[in-house]
């Protein structure tokens, strides 16, 4: 029986759950461990200020895997860090689920119909800089805790309305809760929103087993997403979004990317098809592109102006 670690959250459990069942119908057998992580601990402060910063949901389990021999682990894609233990392989990247982000109110209105100056929650830079970007009078607060404590926050009036994403809705299995979708033009999500990734340790029969459920279109896609974005060396808390999807020809393709200032003034994007018979080494060059317009200098800003409220913090 392979041991499978787990962040305890609803959301994390769900997901862990989904990847048990699916193993099951392939042959192997799962019991599930629980692992607390740093982003789990300090749900009263903005991620940037996480001390772990870049993989504030990983890395114990991570250290959990290498040095417990626990063989699999869940992750959500978008909170992998791009440099990876050499002893730990993403052997799988499941089927993605929505990429959107959503916009929550109590009267299920549209980020256009929100009152001036309304509210909104979120935990993240980038839908920060996008929504003022869009709506600049909008007051855009901090919003911490997982996505059943989000949604009570709302319930409960204090805010206005908040942001997530619509895959977490979809593994929670809340189709009724009324949401609003926000259009991937403005709203370009982080690399790899919506895909759920499966974590193996090196050398072990998991690797194998795990990689019974890979789908490939969702790997080729996400893989993409990094390509794109990896010379702009921001991080996970950077306002920076990539989104690739196969054209319904499966010969191409889309592919967008931005990087923003963390208030939502400026932005540098790129948007084009690239070839699926060669898409590394155009995602490659692309995201050369993206980075060396602007977008590293912007990235760059970004990381500072974060460091910089971090440290007004310590």
């Amino acid at each position: 029986m392979m041991i499978i670690g787990t962040r305890g959250s609803n959301l994390a459990l769900a997901q862990t759950r989904k990847v048990a069942g699916l193993l099951k119908e392939k042959g192997f057998l799962t019991t599930e461990k629980i692992i607390k992580t740093d982003g789990d601990r300090f749900v009263d402060r903005p991620l940037y200020q996480v001390s772990t910063g870049v993989g504030a949901f990983v890395r114990e389990l991570d250290d959990a895997m290498v040095e417990e021999g626990i063989e699999i682990a869940v992750h959500s894609m978008k909170d992998l860090p791009t440099l990876r233990p050499p002893e730990l392989i993403t052997a799988a990247v499941l089927v993605r689920d929505s990429p959107y982000d959503v916009l929550l109110t109590k009267e299920g209105l549209s980020i256009d119909e929100l009152p001036k100056n309304a509210m909104i929650g979120t935990s993240s830079m980038r839908r920060r800089a996008q929504l003022l970007r869009y709506r600049p009078d909008l007051r855009v607060e901090e919003l911490r805790g997982n996505i059943d404590t989000r949604i009570r926050k709302l319930n409960e009036g204090q805010y206005d309305g908040i942001l997530l994403a619509e895959a977490g809705l979809e593994r929670m299995g809340w189709d009724d809760i009324v949401r609003v979708r926000l259009p991937i033009d403005d709203f370009c999500p982080s690399p790899n929103q919506g895909t759920v990734a499966i974590v193996a340790l090196a050398n072990t029969p998991a690797v194998d087993a795990v990689a019974l459920l890979n789908h490939r279109p969702s790997q080729i896609e996400t893989q993409i997403e990094r390509l794109v974005v990896k010379d702009l060396e921001g991080g996970c808390t950077t306002p920076i979004g990539a989104y690739a999807k196969f054209e319904l020809d499966g010969k191409t393709i889309r592919v967008r990317a931005e990087v923003l200032s963390c208030d939502g003034t400026k932005s540098i994007k790129a948007d084009q098809k690239i070839s699926a018979d060669n898409w590394k080494a155009e995602a490659e060059q692309m995201g050369k592109e993206l980075a060396s317009s602007g977008g590293k200098m912007l990235a760059d800003e970004a990381v500072c102006y974060i460091q910089q409220l971090r440290n007004q913090k310590l």
